[in-house]
């Protein structure tokens, strides 16, 4: 039997509160992240994961006590990424109720990172999270077309997203959050391409992030091959439900909690 299908809403965090815009830029207040988290646990969401959209581009720690509030209100695993520099960060944000944690930023910097992490903690705690943007005119040229950013897809890397992708696996990582930053908040559907991409070169699990606008666009990230799907806004904003996408996945033939 198919595994489920994860839906997962994305708790964005800049001080302290829940924030939304389209490619990462133009943020707007959403609400709370625990009244959030609280609610989407009591609709039925798979996981929750909580993004400290602005620790990497300020350079400090993801806002801890936010965490722990959170964890103590949701029954369902939490992943918990932004600022997360060291194998301490990682203890830390363990310690809090984090169940996994996320790393972009600071692995690409220091990629020894994410074997660090994983010997220590278990691959399954570890998540990248790619953001992928295309390669425009002028940047670098990758041999896939996409490109790594970091800092909250604020900078380019020069990297190829797929060869990355790769070696992150080989040393650890147990899972891809895969962010289009060119989708980002537009809610015009999920980059398919891009996913299809990952998905190729990848052994672990692939969450599709970016561009949900409407129930009926979770089944094709699905279709293109990703084993989860996260959405932010689309959510925190109302325009559907977290059983709105179960049930859309559902009677697309795939199976769900």
């Amino acid at each position: 039997m198919s595994l489920a299908v994860r839906v997962i809403p994305c708790l964005d965090v800049a001080a302290g509160r829940v924030v939304k815009g389209v490619n990462f830029a133009d943020l707007r207040d959403a609400g709370d992240p625990v009244e959030l988290a609280t609610r989407y646990d009591a609709e039925g969401a798979d996981e929750l994961t909580f993004l400290d959209v602005t620790a990497s581009v300020q350079g400090r720690e993801t806002t801890f006590e936010v965490v722990r509030r959170t964890a103590e209100q949701v029954f369902i695993p939490l992943t918990v990424g932004g600022g997360v520099r060291a194998v301490a960060d990682v203890d830390a944000l363990l310690r809090a109720g984090a169940d996994k944690i996320s790393v972009n930023t600071a692995a690409v910097r220091r990629p020894e990172l994410i074997a660090e992490i994983a010997h220590r903690f278990g691959r399954q705690v570890l998540v990248l999270s790619l953001d992928v943007r295309r390669v425009r005119p002028g940047d670098p040229a990758t041999p896939s077309g996409f490109e790594v950013t970091t800092h909250g897809g604020r900078r380019g890397t020069g990297l190829d997203a797929l060869a990355w992708a790769v070696r992150a696996q080989e040393l650890g990582a147990g899972e891809i959050l895969l962010n289009s930053m060119d989708a980002d908040g537009t809610m015009a559907g999920f980059d398919l391409e891009l996913i299809a991409a990952v998905r190729a070169v990848s052994g672990v699990p692939v969450i599709a992030s970016g561009g949900a606008g409407r129930a009926a666009d979770f089944p094709p990230a699905v279709t293109a091959g990703a084993d989860a799907v996260l959405a932010a806004g689309v959510f925190h904003f109302g325009a559907v439900r977290i059983g709105e996408a179960k049930a859309a996945l559902r009677e697309a033939g795939y199976p769900v909690r």
